[in-house]
């Protein structure tokens, strides 16, 4: 385990998904990796309940091929993020480039949208 919640925490999703499991419960969690998981919720990849009585998250993966945090966190404008799609992500159809904003966490087709740009957090397909 390292100091890095969210990286940890799609770390054990991925380890869990080449087990081919597909349920999982995650002890360290932040308002941060929450949001990423609403994200990836919206886009059909991850189910999750959070238990605030015993500090937990419980997630259930429906399909996902690749989730992983950007480390380090690179700085990007909105005319750059079409850089860090290329390099991230298979397909600009097919994966989701997650942004730190300061609206938020958001995918890159709302930041780009939005016309904001911010920190890479994470990627996901």
């Amino acid at each position: 385990m390292s100091q890095d919640v969210v990286a940890d925490g799609l770390n054990q999703i991925m380890n869990a998904n080449r087990i081919e499991k597909r349920e999982l419960v995650i002890r360290r969690y932040s308002k941060v990796l929450l949001n990423l998981f609403e994200i990836m919720r919206e886009k059909n990849h991850i189910e999750f309940e959070v238990d605030e009585e015993a500090k937990i998250v419980r997630v259930k993966i429906l399909k996902l091929n690749e989730c992983r945090a950007v480390k380090p966190r690179y700085y990007v404008g909105v005319a750059g993020i079409d850089k860090y799609l290329r390099r991230f992500v298979p397909s600009r159809n097919f994966g989701t480039l997650v942004i730190s904003t300061n609206k938020g966490l958001l995918d890159h087709k709302e930041a780009v949208k939005e016309n904001l740009g911010g920190s890479v957090v994470a990627y996901f397909y």
